[in-house]
């Protein structure tokens, strides 16, 4: 600290103390008001050695030291300048003592030095003196006020250090940040030139591929025109192989006419029984499986009685040529039985919703099942797993047959109105017929070129498989039609309908043959399924109360009634072997009848 003289202002003992405090590399100048104590005088102009002058009027100097404000002030500076340590505090109090005390001196110096003068020149002006102490006095509030407005401004420039510093440090603090930014900047241009050199690589990458692709293209456009150069030779070979069979069809029928032709002869002799036999022999003997063919019995007795879904048995069906039994239910499983044990001996899982009808290939190896989940489910039934799952319907599944001379094609009836034709081989649908009535039962012809539909209006209808074309129609009954079966010969197709009526159709002509009717007999529900032997000498159908009953198709007459079941009997199925016959109700028990 260094105090840098006083600053008069033309009044004894009276002025400013401007002192310079260097505390680092800060310098803070401040301007200190100080009122110094003056020796008393005489008031008669004379000297204090002189005795006998005028009396002495006491006058005591009007500034007294206020060496106290000079302290705080110094202080004050100090403290908003040093930093806050011990050891320059220390330094700086003492410094302010010397000051002070040298103040003092100087001050007495000072007085003694111009006391004379000015005693001098207050003699001449003692009648003015209260006029100029009025100006002193206007002049020193004059100066108070002076010392107030430097006071203010040094405390404004001590502020305005304070921001300077603060925005000092602001500024710093600002270069950081440009200098993180900086390196983020320098960062993220690395990262675009990894990013640009990664999708060079990825363009590059992708051209590629297109090009791949482009000779994939090339490629199945090729491998297309083959498939359908096969296809279409395919088609080809199918249609001479079709023809064969129309040919054998045509051999077939020449022969089934041969045999009723003997039928009626052979009535009038008496030896009905005796011809059928023969002549039963010679038809049979030139279809397939004429191996395991033999009579059909009237059933008496129930032999097993097997508890087979939960929820109810909607459809069952015997294999081609084989006392087994297959059945499907509400449980949404197949289950094939041993009908001479009545033991289970497998079960095929996969269906989504209950199983509405059955049907299975003349070959054995795949099961087909119409579902409420409005598809079908074809199994194979060696390995028990799904082969095809058959999309394409919009409502529930309720009618399925498979082609009897092949086991490719496939037609199915929903409630969604429409009929659809299946390749199995290729797995999807190759031909939709639209009707405005819903399909309950179908069956294919035995040529397997005409598809037998009956519908909720009553009609029996036959539709050509290829060009999906209506060929005729029947009423059949006056209710819906619940059942269609088609004898072995192919010759005469059976329908069940909710007017409880089963009648028989001649397929060349829809003629009715017959109609089978019984006391009791009510058909139970819109897919009550009934049946023809496999002589084509029988009708078995099931009725609401729980009976089976069984009619001769030659006497038009119940000849057995059986009873065993408890609730509505769904449906029924006779062996390809002649017998059992089953027959399946409505809380899922399957009866085999001998």
């Amino acid at each position: 600290m260094e105090f840098m003289g006083p600053v008069r202002n033309g009044i004894q003992g009276e002025g400013l103390i401007r002192a310079r405090v260097v505390v680092g590399d800060d310098v803070i100048v401040g301007v200190v008001e100080v009122e110094m104590e003056a020796k008393p005088d005489r008031g008669d102009g004379y000297d204090d050695e002189d005795d006998d002058g005028p009396t002495r009027q006491d006058k005591r100097s009007p500034l007294p030291c206020r060496l106290a404000v000079v302290s705080s002030q110094l202080r004050f500076l100090l403290s908003n300048s040093a930093p806050s340590n011990m050891l320059q505090e220390e330094i700086a109090k003492e410094a302010i003592k010397h000051a002070l005390e040298a103040l003092r001196k100087r001050h007495l110096v000072e007085e003694g030095a111009h006391a004379p003068a000015i005693i001098a020149l207050s003699r001449p002006i003692i009648s003015q003196g209260s006029e100029w102490k009025e100006k002193a006095e206007n002049l020193e509030l004059e100066l108070q006020q002076c010392y107030k407005a430097q006071s203010r401004l040094s405390d404004q420039l001590v502020v305005e250090v304070a921001e300077s510093r603060a925005l000092k440090s602001s500024l710093q603090e600002k270069e950081a940040v440009i200098i993180d930014l900086e390196n983020e900047l320098s960062k993220t241009r690395d990262e675009y030139s990894q990013l640009m050199t990664d999708l060079q690589e990825k363009t590059n990458a992708l051209e590629l591929i297109i090009s791949e692709n482009t000779e994939l293209k090339a490629q199945l456009e090729e491998t297309t025109i083959k498939a359908k150069n096969a296809e279409a030779e395919n088609k080809m070979l199918i249609d001479r192989w079709m023809l064969e069979k129309m040919k054998d069809a045509e051999k077939l029928n020449e022969a089934n006419a041969l045999y009723e032709e003997m039928i009626e002869r052979l009535k009038a002799s008496g030896v009905e029984q005796f011809a059928r036999l023969q002549v039963d022999g010679i038809v049979r003997r030139s279809e397939e499986g004429a191996e395991f063919f033999a009579e059909s019995t009237i059933s008496t007795v129930c032999k097993h009685r097997i508890h087979a879904h939960e929820g109810g048995c909607a459809s069952i069906l015997f294999e081609y040529n084989s006392g087994k039994l297959i059945s499907g239910g509400q449980d949404r499983s197949i289950k094939l039985w041993d009908t001479n044990t009545g033991l289970l001996s497998r079960t095929l899982y996969g269906c989504l919703g209950s199983v509405l009808d059955l049907a299975i290939t003349h070959d054995n190896r795949s099961v087909i099942a119409a579902s409420s989940s409005n598809n079908l489910f074809v199994w194979d039934v060696s390995s028990g797993r799904v082969r095809h799952t058959l999309t394409g319907h919009t409502d529930k599944v309720c009618a399925v047959d498979v082609s009897k001379i092949s086991s490719r094609h496939v037609v199915s009836a929903a409630y969604d109105r429409t009929i659809k034709v299946w390749d199995l081989q290729k797995g999807y649908c190759i031909n939709t017929i639209i009707f405005h009535s819903n399909c309950n039962a179908l069956c294919f012809s035995m040529d397997g070129l005409t598809i037998c539909s009956g519908h909720i209006d009553g009609n029996l209808r036959l539709w050509d498989i290829q060009t999906g074309k209506l060929i005729s129609e029947v009423a059949a009954h006056s209710q819906a039609v619940t059942s269609i079966s088609l004898s072995r010969n192919g010759n005469v197709v059976l329908t069940s309908g909710r007017d409880n009526l089963h009648n028989l159709f001649d397929m060349r002509s829809l003629e009715v043959c017959g109609t089978l009717r019984a006391t009791g007999n009510r058909v139970a529900s819109n897919w009550s399924r009934s049946c023809i032997s496999a002589d084509d000498n029988y009708v078995a159908a099931g009725s609401a109360d729980g009976s089976v009953y069984i009619w001769s198709i030659s006497k038009v007459d119940i000849v057995s009634t059986l009873k065993e079941h408890a609730a509505p009997v769904l449906c029924c199925t006779w062996s390809g072997l002649g017998k059992p016959l089953a027959s399946a109700d409505k809380n899922g028990i399957v009866c085999t009848w001998t």
